[in-house]
């Protein structure tokens, strides 16, 4: 006898990541693949080249895909210990939780840094990076975030770039919560490395990030790596000699994203995509516009691909309690992350649809009038 598959039943997942699947995502997975074996080589070799046309870059335009092991963040802190000279500098652009891991992890590896820091509420500043990068010749490197996932907010990732190409910097954007969706033009945005993840925008399942390299700048890199494991460059040289990943690869997760590149084809490429989350987005500011919500960013640097919202300044609103009805009725949502202010977020992207959006509304609705809570038009801090 074999058991029942719930997938029908899940609860639908309004988070940055991981996210809420198709069926025919999570039936990838019901394959086992041998990690040695050419048929699965074959379907990552097509991975790799597929990501790269996703990015406009297809195979022979000089970029690379490097698939690692590990969530987003092992990504980012291979870029780092694989592509920092010994002697480099790093300077991180920082308005959120992610631009600050960065900065830890750059602590840990013991490489020299700097950070320009902006409220979590604005945008990163390309002319600090210009006064920055013109008086400090020993900086080789610049890291941006595309979409801040502590708020939702957008840094303008293609005037940084600009900044960093004029003077002969290294440019790195972790595009963890945008690539497959929001558009970037590498070549334009004078992005080297661009690190993203399976459980984003591309809407796969947790087990590896992927790095998109310049082949030119990932082959300056030899002999630099710290680490032996999140060694980019021979990780890219494993993948052309035989095809295959160094140590064990996330097989099913690798199957399954196959699948979900399919499925973004299917749906008309990253635009298409685009267009549906920011349909999405837009009935959720409709709804909790309606439900006296106020989100945290203006609109003008809000991203269509999670939004925070403050606390209602009613006393009985109490986060725990609202999440748990909310979980109750089949809807997921998340914490917030900013440091000085009380906020839930809820995103937009993975297989959700604006239907979902008017569900999840309407729920939240239902959970406010249970909990008793009227007063949603102030603010709780």
């Amino acid at each position: 006898m074999h058991a029942t598959l719930p997938w029908s039943h899940d609860k639908l997942l309004f988070t940055p990541g991981p996210l809420t699947t198709s069926l025919e995502v999570k039936a990838s997975m019901l394959h086992d693949a041998g990690s040695w074996h050419y048929e699965f080589n074959a379907r990552v070799k097509w991975i790799r080249d597929r990501l790269l046309e996703v990015a406009g870059r297809p195979a022979g335009s000089g970029w690379e895909a490097v698939l690692l092991q590990g969530s987003g963040t092992f990504g980012i802190e291979a870029v780092f210990l694989t592509c920092v000279p010994p002697e480099g500098e790093v300077v991180v652009l920082a308005n959120g939780a992610y631009g600050e891991r960065a900065v830890r992890m750059l602590e840990y590896a013991r490489i020299r840094h700097r950070v320009l820091r902006t409220p979590e509420d604005t945008p990163a500043d390309p002319a600090a990076l210009e006064r920055l990068l013109g008086a400090e010749a020993g900086i080789t490197h610049v890291m941006a975030v595309h979409c801040e996932t502590t708020s939702g907010i957008l840094n303008p990732i293609a005037e940084l770039g600009e900044v960093a190409r004029r003077h002969g910097r290294a440019y790195m954007v972790d595009a963890m919560s945008s690539f497959g969706a929001l558009p970037i033009d590498l070549e334009a945005c004078g992005i080297d490395y661009l690190v993203s993840s399976a459980n984003k925008c591309l809407e796969g399942v947790p087990g590896f990030s992927l790095v998109l390299c310049r082949r030119s700048r990932l082959l300056a890199c030899e002999g630099w790596a710290r680490s032996l494991s999140m060694d980019l460059l021979s990780q890219w040289r494993g993948f052309e000699q035989n095809g295959q990943f160094r140590y064990t690869p996330p097989t099913h997760a690798l199957l399954a994203f196959a699948r979900a590149l399919e499925e973004l084809e299917l749906e008309g490429g990253a635009a298409a995509r685009l267009r549906r989350y920011q349909r999405n987005h837009a009935v959720l500011m409709e709804g909790t516009r309606r439900l006296g919500l106020r989100p945290y960013l203006r609109p003008e640097v809000q991203s269509p691909i999670i939004t925070s919202f403050h606390y209602p300044a009613d006393p009985r609103f109490r986060f725990e309690e609202f999440y748990r009805r909310l979980s109750d009725k089949g809807f997921i949502i998340y914490p917030g992350k900013i440091s000085q202010v009380n906020l839930f977020r809820i995103g937009t992207i993975g297989r959700l649809f604006e239907t979902d959006l008017r569900g999840l509304v309407q729920a939240m609705g239902e959970a406010l009038s249970e909990m008793g809570v009227s007063r949603v038009g102030g603010v709780q801090v």
